[in-house]
């Protein structure tokens, strides 16, 4: 594709990823009411974008559009060179730990996972925020680690993941929402790794049943838990707590996200990231009102709960994303077994 795709195809593709946000993330879509013009068009062709990733690793090994099934490591080393493609012309912002993206190309008959136009709407999105391709190159990593990965043993390596998967995610859109101050970056991953987490306590259910775990398994005994407790849907003392401590992880990292919002200078950024984060924060609300029980409902935020989060967030918008210096928790030691049946 040339660097200078036609006008009408890249407004299809905003037009495609418009819908695409539309049907797979209603909370980021009602929150982008806030945005506007390309700001608005953005966001959709680089959440279109991620979205196209995720289904890919989803696929399995089923083929792409027009093509024969290929294995998902092959589709995803594909899709990294698409991506060294955009750069080409902005040799400045590629990767420097992989190289010059002239060495990056894709072969001419490899097939794409994404559609032409949605493509030309993500290039033409990059070259007009310049955002670095480091993150996408990241976030492929975090769909790779899903190859390989059903289980985390710590929380540095899950931290590495929602990171790879969340976080970067939060450095794609920096760019977009206009960033002239390096200190809203941190704080863009964190809200980023914040609302993974929050991912990750929701769907314990739904991951088991896709026979993953993403919990730290070190933690898990730290709090007295195993793998078994979570098939058994057990919510107990043990449980409580364990979640507790996850929910409190999450939280500083929304108050740490909260702090770089003030470096946005887009109209409207700033109110969109506090509502995205409140909406994703109220997540935690709902596991609390559950009792932590994630095991028989899908926590959430009610449609009635985003207006009001929204009103908050035009009306008094620090009090929807709150900046407080919370401490990231530690987590006990691992209980460790005497031998005798039980912990000490």
């Amino acid at each position: 594709m040339s660097d200078t795709a036609a006008p009408a195809l890249i407004a299809r593709g905003y037009q495609r990823a418009r819908a695409v946000t539309r049907h797979h993330a209603r909370s980021f879509y009602f929150a982008s009411y806030l945005l506007f013009g390309q700001r608005r068009r953005a966001a959709f062709a680089l959440y279109a974008f991620c979205r196209r990733l995720d289904d890919l690793v989803d696929a399995g090994e089923s083929a792409l559009p027009g093509g024969a099934p290929l294995d998902l490591a092959t589709r995803l080393a594909w899709a990294r060179e698409r991506v060294a493609e955009v750069y080409l012309p902005l040799p400045e912002l590629a990767s420097e730990a992989l190289g010059p993206p002239s060495a990056r190309q894709p072969r001419a008959d490899a097939p794409s996972p994404w559609d032409p136009s949605e493509f030309a709407a993500l290039r033409h999105t990059i070259h007009r925020a310049r955002i670095p391709e480091q993150p996408f190159q990241d976030l492929i990593s975090g769909m790779e680690m899903d190859l390989t990965k059903q289980r985390y043993d710590t929380w540095a390596e899950l931290d590495l993941y929602c990171y790879r998967v969340a976080g970067v995610v939060g450095l794609m859109l920096t760019p977009v929402l206009g960033c002239e101050d390096a200190r809203a970056v941190a704080p863009a991953a964190d809200l980023g790794r914040a609302m993974q987490l929050t991912n990750i306590l929701r769907d314990v259910r739904e991951d088991l049943e896709r026979g993953r775990v993403y919990l730290p398994s070190e933690e898990l005994r730290a709090f007295g838990l195993a793998e078994d407790d979570l098939r058994a849907g057990r919510v107990d003392a043990r449980w409580r707590d364990f979640m507790r401590f996850q929910i409190q992880r999450a939280r500083a990292y929304y108050a740490r996200a909260a702090a770089g919002v003030r470096h946005l200078t887009g109209f409207g950024s700033q109110r969109m990231v506090r509502l995205m984060g409140a909406i994703y924060g109220d997540i935690l609300r709902d596991i609390e009102a559950r009792d932590y029980d994630v095991f028989r409902g899908r926590a959430h935020t009610t449609t009635g709960r985003k207006l009001a989060l929204a009103a908050t967030v035009l009306l008094r918008p620090r009090a929807a994303l709150p900046e407080a210096s919370l401490p990231l928790p530690s987590a006990p030691a691992p209980l460790v077994s005497t031998g005798t049946g039980g912990p000490r």
